[in-house]
């Protein structure tokens, strides 16, 4: 028998997509009565909650809560919204991610094998709009050398990992390693799953869970995403330093070199060479394959947005990693 399954969602001020994962959720193979959707929300200022209303009524058969989020961060959105829940399995989503239809069903069998205590998929990144900076966000955030060895961005094999985008677990896991910190205002499932692992659990990937997540659709909107997610990436570092990876690292030290070089330029001009040198090749080994990535897609004009999406990406990243290693965060 299936168990009761809670989908737990934090939201604020997604009208644009809200009603998309919900029609997502309702298009589940896994039983509609056997399933609920909590959405804690922020105190939405655009027109989410009085979608989140039409769409009750229009679709009864799928049990919705809404609660209130008073702190408005994710964090603690989650916590409210599991705390609200009735479910034996509690499944995370994003308002602007779509499950494929089987996503719940999947995340429930793999959970109720005992393959992990924390069980994921991948994600198939999709453009928020038809701009052409839009499609090559998209692009640039599938593509490893500019996110890492993240799995979950693209592998096709399943596997026991660090961390997923989404996570699936039951319900007894939270009275083991507590809730999300909500201390962070970002990478707090990172660090939920740092726990995981150190209580001895495990965190299954598996490829065949799917939901597609909408990239940022600007430059402006991509750099403050990836600025969050490096200065509370620092954040976290500093509790769990052995969580640090090579993909993580290496952003912020191309970033303290560039500025080193810069700074020793002013006595030593050969460092200016090394510098232009540096950069040259930089930029080189992020457009061959942002090529081919292009070309995939049947546009090659994406190839120059998915290098400039790329060094936004790093930059914003490499540069708050590093300010957040020697800041507060009430000084970020």
């Amino acid at each position: 028998m299936n168990p009761l399954v809670s989908v737990i969602i934090p939201c604020r001020n997604e009208e644009k997509t809200i009603h998309l994962v919900l029609e997502a959720l309702f298009q589940q193979i896994f039983p509609l009565e056997k399933m609920e959707v909590v959405i804690a929300d922020g105190f939405s200022t655009d027109g989410t909650r009085s979608a989140i209303h039409v769409f009750c009524e229009t679709h009864p058969a799928l049990k919705i809560l809404l609660v209130d989020n008073p702190k408005r961060i994710i964090p603690a959105g989650l916590n409210t919204a599991i705390k609200a829940s009735q479910g034996d399995v509690i499944i995370r989503m994003d308002a602007h991610s779509l499950p494929k239809a089987d996503y719940v069903q999947r995340c429930v069998d793999a959970l109720m094998e005992g393959k992990a205590e924390n069980v994921g998929g991948v994600w198939n990144i999709s453009p928020q709009n038809k701009s052409w900076i839009a499609r090559s966000i998209a692009a640039a955030a599938a593509n490893p050398l500019a996110v890492g060895d993240a799995r979950y961005r693209f592998t096709d094999k399943a596997g026991y990992v660090d961390t997923v985008p989404y996570g699936s677990y039951k319900r007894e896991l939270f009275d083991k390693v507590g809730y999300f910190d909500e201390s962070l205002l970002a990478n707090e499932d990172y660090e939920f799953n740092t726990r995981i692992r150190q209580s001895g659990g495990r965190i299954w990937l598996d490829p065949a869970i799917q939901c597609t997540y909408f990239a940022r659709p600007t430059l402006a909107a991509l750099a403050k995403q990836y600025w969050g997610y490096g200065f509370w990436k620092a954040q976290m570092l500093k509790r769990y330093p052995e969580t640090l990876r090579w993909r993580q690292a290496l952003p912020p030290l191309f970033v303290l070199g560039l500025i080193a070089l810069a700074a020793i330029g002013f006595f030593w001009g050969p460092a200016w060479v090394v510098l232009a040198v540096g950069l040259g090749l930089y930029l080189l080994v992020q457009l061959i394959p942002a090529i081919r990535i292009a070309q995939k897609s049947g546009d090659v004009s994406l190839s120059i947005g998915i290098v400039l999406a790329t060094i936004v990406m790093h930059f914003s990243w490499g540069t708050s990693l590093i300010m957040g290693l020697f800041s507060h965060p009430d000084r970020k």
